[in-house]
């Protein structure tokens, strides 16, 4: 087979600096000649919740057409692996701003090389917005998780949000609810099919600036993912249609932990700018192998 029919397919982790955190996603860097066909199989055989594929580059400019997918179908956006993207991106050009078209827009991205020899990436959303969940929305969610109204947090009522993708976000009132997640499979993949949601956004506040996340991914036959950048700028898109932002507009999202995967993301977000800034670092696996964010079979 030619290296143009099956280009190499690099492996990176997002939002973390340890090989062993954060959210794998894999990066194929010259994906111009495969077809739908060839990156979706791509995509299941890597076997992580996302790969992201640059179909076209210009490089003088920085410029960089990106499509993703999931081991099930094609997904229209994908923070983390935008952000693994842009440091293995960063890698081999340089650091310094990027621009990537996706299927929801273009994302501008900002990549810095930090003392130590890391690369951290912050990518700019497209216009975010936030809607009150239905009961119905709401009710179905909830009986597929196996929770109840009374553990969620009524000052963070359940939303629809979107940062790229629409993800309905449930904050719960507890930390134990939050790392007591065992939700039914195929209900709650039904109940996102049918209403095009790409994760479940389920957030405890530990205090105004810090939030605890889980990302529950069956649409795209990954149990949970480690850690969602779009998801959270959606959560910051959230908070502001709230009017919950902490005064600075900084809040920070720790996710991944209960999987064993730690994963840090900082998120600013502004009561007047729709977009959402969304920043993590990114460090490539050496000896990679599928299954991260717990693939169904």
């Amino acid at each position: 087979m030619s290296p143009m029919t099956h280009p190499e397919t690099l492996r990176y982790t997002a939002f973390t600096t340890d090989p062993a955190g954060g959210n794998p996603a894999g990066v194929v860097l010259d994906a111009a000649a495969l077809d739908d066909a060839a990156m979706l199989a791509t995509a299941a055989e890597v076997g992580y919740s996302e790969t992201a594929f640059v179909t076209a580059a210009d490089l003088p400019a920085r410029r960089f057409r990106l499509r993703y997918f999931s081991p099930l179908a094609e997904v229209a956006f994908c923070g983390h692996a935008t952000v693994a993207t842009a440091v293995a991106l960063a890698e081999r050009i340089g650091p310094g701003p990027l621009a990537f078209g996706t299927p929801v827009g273009e994302i501008a991205l900002d990549t810095s090389a930090e003392p130590d020899g890391s690369v951290t990436a912050t990518l700019t959303s497209v216009p975010t917005r936030s809607r009150p969940a239905s009961h119905e929305e709401v009710h179905a969610s909830l009986a597929a998780l196996h929770w109840s109204p009374a553990d969620l947090d009524p000052a963070l009522p359940p939303h629809v949000a979107f940062g790229g993708n629409e993800h309905l976000v449930l904050a719960v009132a507890t930390r134990e609810r939050l790392a007591a997640l065992d939700y039914d499979f195929d209900a709650l993949a039904e109940v996102m099919h049918r209403h095009g949601w790409t994760t479940l956004q389920l957030v405890w506040r530990e205090a105004g600036g810090l939030f605890h996340a889980r990302d529950p991914f069956p649409v795209g036959g990954v149990v949970e993912d480690p850690a969602t950048g779009a998801a959270a700028a959606a959560l910051g898109g959230y908070l502001r249609a709230l009017g919950a932002l902490p005064p600075s507009g900084a809040f920070t999202i720790r996710q991944g932990e209960d999987l064993g995967r730690p994963s840090l993301l900082r998120v600013e977000a502004s009561a007047t700018d729709p977009r959402v800034r969304v920043s993590g670092q990114a460090v490539a696996i050496v000896g990679a192998h599928a299954g991260a964010g717990g693939r169904e079979a």
